[in-house]
């Protein structure tokens, strides 16, 4: 029955065959499974970060590097905010906050686009 069954543990082929009318005790069971060998396999764990993770340069100068961020709330109504925010890392300076029920994609490229043009 385990050779029929690669991924069944020693309990559930134990209700297995008292369904069939087999009368046997789970510890002797158990007892059974491991002198066959029988295991069923651990399955693989969470996948972690390989290496040493080098640390991200500072920027030298404003306008070097800016970080984008979508912030999201709700009102008590059920309505919900979004906000893109673009933040100059060197100057913390925020140089283009937009907030609409709703950003899509053409919406953020033209925002971004604007932005460009006045900062550079």
């Amino acid at each position: 029955m385990a050779a029929g069954r690669r991924r069944f543990g020693y309990l559930r082929l134990h209700s297995l065959l008292k369904r069939e009318g087999v009368v046997l005790n789970h510890k002797r069971l158990f007892r059974l499974y491991r002198e066959e060998g029988l295991a069923v396999r651990k399955r693989g764990g969470r996948k972690r970060a390989l290496g040493i993770r080098a640390p991200i340069a500072l920027p030298s100068g404003a306008i070097e590097r800016r970080s984008l961020d979508f912030v999201s709330d709700s009102f008590t109504d059920g309505w919900r905010v979004r906000i893109r925010a673009v933040i100059d890392d060197f100057t913390r300076e925020g140089p283009a906050l937009v907030a609409d029920t709703s950003l899509f994609g053409a919406r953020v490229a033209r925002e971004l686009d604007a932005v460009l043009a006045r900062r550079g």
